[in-house]
């Protein structure tokens, strides 16, 4: 039996626009790589753009929490992974790496998206035919690990 894996996405480089004073990328991108990353895991579910011109639905994202691990540079090449946590009719959720081409992890994404009917625009459920393959994918990815940095939050840890 082969082990699960997460969705990966095709090999994405760092564009120089994206450099910061800093002469790294810009912490914004980081998120471009994240977001590139789910428009093709979406393909797979036929929620990508053509989705939202035929049927006026789509995924917007209602949160995302980033960790930024080591910096990317001009023409660094990384892939992506999307690991469909959980979903329920209306909204999913994913835990994603942007792990260099060179095997080193440089950020991690935990993101909720909502499905949106663009008529509203308000929250409403998946179709038979979308929600068939966002459980399917989920149940692919039933089998992996809980990531580490998954459910993470934000504070300053304080000393008794």
């Amino acid at each position: 039996m082969v082990a699960p894996l997460p969705f990966l996405s095709t090999p994405m480089a760092v564009e120089k626009e994206w450099i910061d004073y800093n002469g790294h990328m810009n912490m914004a991108y980081y998120n471009v790589l994240f977001d590139r990353c789910a428009d093709q895991a979406f393909e797979k579910f036929g929620i990508g753009p053509s989705y939202a011109e035929q049927r006026s639905l789509t995924i917007y994202t209602a949160e995302i929490h980033v960790c930024y691990i080591r910096e990317l540079h001009l023409g660094d090449e990384v892939k992506c992974s999307f690991h469909l946590v959980d979903h329920d009719e209306k909204r999913i959720h994913v835990y994603q790496e942007l792990v260099h081409l060179d095997g080193w992890l440089a950020a991690t994404a935990e993101v909720l998206t909502l499905h949106i009917d663009m008529g509203g625009p308000k929250v409403a459920p998946f179709p038979d035919d979308v929600m068939a393959k966002v459980k399917a994918m989920h149940a692919e990815h039933a089998g992996l690990p809980a990531p580490e940095r998954l459910g993470r939050s934000i504070g300053i840890k304080r000393k008794g």
